[in-house]
């Protein structure tokens, strides 16, 4: 049946959309802009900031354009001077209770709020008075997230974002009227909270008040440090997202141009995390080999998500033995740096600084967890986002956009375009399924491109028959779909053997350290899409497409790791989860 289609007029033009658009959707239709503030696509969609008020014929008073409906005939005005000057009280209500360090906030440039006060000229502000909050009322004990309530608009769009999408509900609206803030279980950190540090709060804070903690110094310290040797290596996903940074249109893959600014930076080697995503997938592959042949613990899942595993260390403590054993590719490359690389280049590992350039801040926890060394030494020295590197280049004034490009350095710097799709949900799955099937078929398959695993939908289930036995496999993105995993694991009765589940919706590409897309931008283009493209594309170009087939990997093992998960590679490359109290200061 088609759907009824209602005409209108919005600022002199008429306009035909289906019924039950609002007028927001059908203004954006026609390129009529309606400023917002707390609206966020399918989100948060409840008209709390006013920000978008519209005045329409025959109505007494102003219409919510996010959330009113359209109808037949409506004449609607979006910038008249009563809808004007009362957007103008709204931003200056807002100003007044807002910590105004503009030129030394985090997100200066890139705030939502700021762009309003600019596009309506906001030269003072008429109604100072008391605030809910005091610039030093920070909350930053977390290695990951930092949270400024003074910096809060009351939005509501990270609380959305947490408890109706992630369905954790870390953070949540405390209190009444003026009073009102965004807060936790009884006023505690976020570090001792049921949060797992996804940063998709982050992403969806239109100002500062939630951001990642920066260790930009740290990194340049290490740089600045002549004794040390520094090494970057770079996730998948950011290589897609990182020239958003600088003008790029939407997934462009700046890989080249992102060598060439780490060697500018200063960092003595660059290498490519997919490497690390190429060993993790001989890890994981014949783990999960191993657990079907030997009786082991089914359904698996993967562990290449720190706020995945998280979540399930806090959340479902007695179904660990599910999860792989297998650090992250980050990790694992961290150690083999410390180990493998060290030996080769006869470099003091004490000597050496690995920083890994993550699209996640739930990394950075990861990386400070006790688990992840060997002998006293730490497999990551250092965790930046993509944000951030895109703040320190921009801080050595070197102009991206215009470098040449250059290769990752040699001999960490092979990978294949199964690492490559690590970025995007399923990428993992698709990766392990590669050379899981060589494995158990002992040939090498031709039909390598698992289409059943790709996609955004939230949950996605297959059986595959390989050599000869059926492997049922599910891909979960989002934590509200990883609670449907572990529920169904609890069950007794899981109707899969192999999970691949990360926390981010969308995968790494919408990592909580991605470049931040505002409210507007996310509605007018489907950015996931466009950077998961992308790295479909990475891994359709590369030279090799299965991670056994690495050479860089093959001579890792046949010089120095022995066979997977064997005893050096469990020693470097595995790790293990504990239960974790959803609230640490808990009795």
């Amino acid at each position: 049946m088609e759907d009824k289609m209602i005409n209108l007029t919005i600022d002199g033009i008429q306009v035909t959309v289906p019924e039950g658009t609002t007028i927001l959707e059908a203004a954006r239709k026609i390129n009529v802009d309606i400023p917002t503030l707390c609206f966020l696509k399918e989100i948060h969609e409840l008209g709390d900031c006013r920000m978008c008020i519209v005045e329409v014929e025959g109505m007494r008073k102003p219409a919510t354009s996010c959330i009113q409906k359209v109808s037949e005939g409506m004449v609607v005005h979006t910038h008249t001077k009563a809808i004007v000057d009362a957007r103008k009280m709204v931003l200056d209500l807002i100003l007044s209770n807002h910590n105004r360090d503009c030129l030394t906030c985090i997100r200066n440039g890139n705030c939502e709020l700021q762009t309003l006060a600019q596009k309506y000229n906001m030269r003072d502000v008429k109604y100072n008075g008391a605030h809910t909050s005091k610039p030093d009322d920070v909350d930053d004990k977390s290695p990951s997230i930092v949270r400024d309530n003074s910096k809060c608009v009351l939005c509501h769009r990270c609380t959305s974002m947490c408890q109706k999408v992630q369905e954790i509900g870390a953070i949540e609206t405390v209190e009444r009227g003026f009073a009102s803030h965004v807060g936790t279980a009884n006023g505690e950190s976020l570090n001792d909270v049921d949060c797992t540090f996804c940063g998709q709060c982050i992403e969806a804070c239109p100002v500062a008040a939630l951001h990642e903690k920066d260790d930009t110094k740290k990194v340049w310290d290490a740089i600045h440090d002549s004794e040390k040797v520094v090494i970057a290596q770079t996730a998948p996903a950011v290589r897609v997202a990182l020239g958003e940074e600088f003008g790029n249109p939407i997934g462009t893959n700046v890989t080249g141009k992102m060598v060439t600014a780490l060697k500018r930076l200063g960092f003595d080697y660059a290498f490519d995390t997919n490497t690390g995503a190429d060993i993790t997938i001989m890890e994981e592959a014949n783990e999960f080999i191993e657990r079907i042949q030997n009786g082991g613990v089914l359904p698996m899942t993967t562990s290449c998500c720190p706020a995945w595993v998280r979540f399930a260390e806090k959340n479902y403590p007695d179904q660990l033995d599910h999860v792989s054993s297998c650090k992250a590719p980050h990790t694992m490359f961290g150690a083999i740096i410390k180990t493998y690389f060290a030996k080769k280049m006869n470099i003091d590992p004490s000597k050496i600084f690995v920083v890994s350039v993550m699209p996640c801040v739930a990394k950075k926890y990861e990386a400070s967890r006790p688990e992840m060394e060997v002998d006293g030494q730490r497999d990551v020295d250092a965790v930046i986002t993509t944000r951030e590197l895109a703040r320190m280049i921009k801080q050595n004034d070197i102009e991206f956009n215009e470098l040449e490009e250059s290769n990752f350095d040699s001999p960490m710097g092979e990978a294949t375009g199964a690492a490559a799709i690590f970025g995007v949900t399923g990428g993992v799955m698709e990766a392990a399924l590669r050379t899981a099937a060589d494995v158990l078929e002992g040939r090498s398959i031709e039909a390598i491109n698992y289409e059943q695993v790709r996609g955004l939908e939230g949950m996605k289930r297959a059986t595959l028959t390989i050599a000869g036995k059926e492997v049922r496999i599910l891909v979960a993105h989002g934590l509200a779909n990883a609670r449907k995993v572990m529920e169904e694991i609890k069950s007794g009765n899981p109707s899969f053997d192999f999970a691949e589940v990360m926390a981010c919706p969308g995968g790494c590409i919408n990592g909580g350290g991605q470049p931040i897309k505002s409210s507007k931008t996310r509605t007018k283009y489907d950015y996931k899409k466009l950077r998961t493209e992308q790295m479909y594309n990475i891994d359709e170009k590369s030279t090799f497409r299965k991670s056994h087939e690495n050479p860089v990997v093959k001579a890792m093992y046949e010089e120095y790791l022995g066979k997977p998960c064997g005893e050096e590679a469990h020693k470097l490359l595995h790790t293990h989860y504990h239960a974790q109290n959803k609230y640490e200061n808990a009795e």
